[in-house]
């Protein structure tokens, strides 16, 4: 061959990539998931759609606490959701205890009780 390139034979400009958030409509980053998955050594091999589930669980659970928290600062006359609202709310719903285990209750006191220190 004579010099010439193969590939990009069009002179066209490239398009823009989508991200899989995006493709996804979601708000949580799916790429940041993965890298958190491959550099924890959870997962060798992971399929794509795997990560968009999983990012979409995360992001309706965070939704969800939130939503609530947002509702018990409320209740309480307040304008800002603190630490406090949280733990409430995680220990309201039953369903994440399982899933939090007591690694998120010691995270929740240390973050309530740091202006103590």
């Amino acid at each position: 061959m004579t010099g010439k390139r193969r590939g990009n034979k069009s002179s066209k400009p490239r398009k823009k990539g989508i991200s899989r958030s995006s493709r996804a409509e979601l708000q949580f980053p799916v790429s940041r998931v993965e890298r958190y998955l491959r550099e924890g050594g959870y997962a060798q091999r992971l399929s794509s759609t795997t990560l968009v589930f999983l990012t979409g669980i995360l992001e309706f659970l965070t939704a969800k606490i939130l939503d609530q928290a947002g509702k018990e600062a409320q209740e309480k006359h307040k304008k800002l959701i603190t630490p406090q609202h949280l733990e409430t709310v995680i220990e309201r719903i039953q369903h994440l205890h399982p899933l939090l285990g007591d690694g998120m209750k010691s995270l929740l006191y240390e973050m309530v009780h740091a202006k103590d220190n």
